[in-house]
């Protein structure tokens, strides 16, 4: 199983950016997929997390109206699109996926790709 994020890059406030994420080695309708982010120094946040049961997608309230995460099965592709992106939004974003269902304990995904790093600053 592997997992890959790409996308990320230094942007200004209130730009848009898109973070990929390849996926390989399992079938992804069958594992939630999220997507979390981590400063320095601190743990890694839930930013978002597609269900497998019925492709329910949550978000962190931090990021609701601002994210869309979307997944394309057929392509083993997910995706985050960050919107109006805001100083608080630096951080390194991970792609992960999960047997269980969606949770925002990233002790729950067992199956982690490399992170990239989004930078929001004017």
């Amino acid at each position: 199983v592997q997992l890959q994020a790409s996308g990320g890059g230094s942007v200004q406030p209130g730009d848009s950016l898109r973070l990929a994420c390849v996926t390989s080695g399992f079938e992804m309708d069958r594992y939630a997929i999220g997507w979390f982010r981590q400063v320095p120094g601190k743990g890694r946040e839930g930013v978002s997390c597609r269900s497998r049961r019925d492709g329910s997608i949550f978000y962190a309230e931090a990021v609701k109206g601002r994210f869309t995460a979307s997944t394309e099965n057929k392509e083993n592709m997910a995706y985050l699109e960050m919107n109006k992106l805001k100083p608080e939004d630096t951080a390194v974003y991970f792609c992960a996926a999960a047997r269980g269902l969606c949770t925002w304990n990233p002790d729950d995904f067992r199956y982690w790709g490399q992170g990239t790093l989004v930078t929001v600053s004017s």
